[in-house]
């Protein structure tokens, strides 16, 4: 863990399970009962207007409900994982500071790995190397980067689709800026 031990992390409650499953109603009935704070933890909901196929709460849930970390970005905007688990530390920090406990809603199993596990230490995108690099694939296509993957790191390769540009673009540039 970079930045903050487990043994530092606030109490919470974590509701974790797939789209659709009925985690907002229960989260909802939860907040009648027990002093919680509804944290969103789903990588499709920090954007602005993605709400088809999202199973994102509706203006009544949202009245019973408020939820952070809603709604937070454009959808031209990246967001990472660490970019969560900072937000996130930050919302459960003024949670308990009010003297509620933070409720973690959401299925976004990465989210939930990163606030609980920490993070690698990776760069930070090199906006640089990450041109070059998707320079090489608007002339040579993602399938010749992912055999360039398959060459020099394998196990990435293995993980991650041809068609997953996104991973493949960075598991090249963490190997060009470690080797």
């Amino acid at each position: 863990m970079s930045d903050i031990s487990k043994a530092s992390l606030p109490k919470a409650i974590f509701l974790m399970g797939p789209t659709a499953s009925g985690k907002t109603a229960l989260a909802i009935e939860l907040r009648k009962i027990l002093p919680v704070e509804l944290i969103s933890v789903d990588s499709a909901l920090i954007y602005k207007g993605m709400d088809i196929g999202t199973a994102k709460p509706n203006a009544e849930e949202l009245l019973a409900a408020p939820h952070r970390l809603l709604n937070i970005r454009d959808p031209s905007q990246a967001y990472s994982a660490a970019d969560f688990r900072r937000d996130a530390l930050a919302e459960m920090a003024d949670i308990t500071a009010a003297g509620r406990i933070p409720l973690l809603v959401g299925g976004t199993m990465l989210y939930f790995k990163a606030l609980l596990e920490g993070l690698s230490p990776l760069p930070s995108a090199d906006p640089e190397v990450r041109a070059r690099i998707e320079q090489q694939a608007a002339e040579q296509g993602w399938e010749s980067l992912h055999r360039q993957l398959q060459e020099i790191d394998p196990v990435a390769a293995a993980r991650i689709h041809p068609n997953d540009p996104q991973r493949l673009s960075r598991a090249l540039e963490v190997f060009f800026h470690f080797g």
